[in-house]
């Protein structure tokens, strides 16, 4: 139950979703979260979606436990968010980052690590992380993805090419360079531009750079863990 004055989980997704149907977006909760579980662990994902059930979200789940699994979920089962142990035999929640970026996925990563180890949280960060959580308390799970779905919604509502052109701002290409690589005009650059302040509700390039990074178009560090 939440008292007057607070907003549950699922009101959390509704809100954006309704704040964007101008956009042509549908509202999130219309369908289950999509919620990719890399997890060689029956009994730990079983216990993971328990507790996304509990905080009451609508979900279908897909457990996978290895890299080629993992990347065929990815471009086939196109989660909404994913939930990664943190190290799995010959597999870590780092390297599929990695592989989420060269895939250029903007689906959110929540470790769910079973010990938290300094060195690795900060490498799951750098990695492009949007949040650690230890296995032993999910009590902010629900909250988490609630939170990573959100912030997201506003990408439905962008063309493939517009998200592209905020990919490349992001990641430091000039108008005229950004026209080049896509063959388009630089008319038409910053007419995307204009209309990706206009869905996305930012004024300036700093704030797309920003949100480009927030959402996982563009890793937030070269140097964190390359996918090879």
């Amino acid at each position: 139950m939440t008292s007057k004055g607070q907003q549950s989980i699922s009101e959390v997704i509704q809100t954006s979703s309704e704040q964007d149907v101008g956009s042509g977006l549908s509202p999130m909760n219309s369908r289950p979260l999509r919620v990719l579980l890399l997890e060689d662990c029956p009994e730990d994902a079983a216990l993971t979606t328990l507790e996304l059930s509990r905080a009451g979200l609508h979900v279908v789940t897909e457990r996978v436990a290895s890299e080629d699994a993992f990347r065929r979920a990815v471009q086939e089962f196109v989660p909404d968010v994913i939930l990664a142990d943190q190290v799995l035999p010959q597999f870590t929640a780092v390297v599929a980052l990695g592989m989420l970026r060269a895939m250029r996925s903007a689906a959110p990563v929540i470790v769910v690590a079973g010990a938290l180890e300094a060195a690795s949280v900060v490498a799951a960060f750098k990695a492009g992380a949007e949040d650690v959580m230890l296995k032993g308390d999910l009590s902010g799970l629900g909250a988490a993805v609630a939170a990573a779905v959100a912030v997201r919604q506003p990408l439905q509502g962008l063309s493939p090419r517009q998200r592209e052109v905020l990919r490349l701002m992001a990641d430091g290409r000039t108008t005229r360079a950004i026209g080049q690589e896509l063959g388009i005009s630089v008319k038409t650059v910053e007419a995307h531009r204009s209309e990706l302040m206009r869905r996305l509700g930012i004024r300036h390039v700093a704030g797309l750079t920003r949100y480009a990074m927030r959402v996982g178009l563009v890793a937030p560090d070269p140097e964190a863990a390359p996918y090879r």
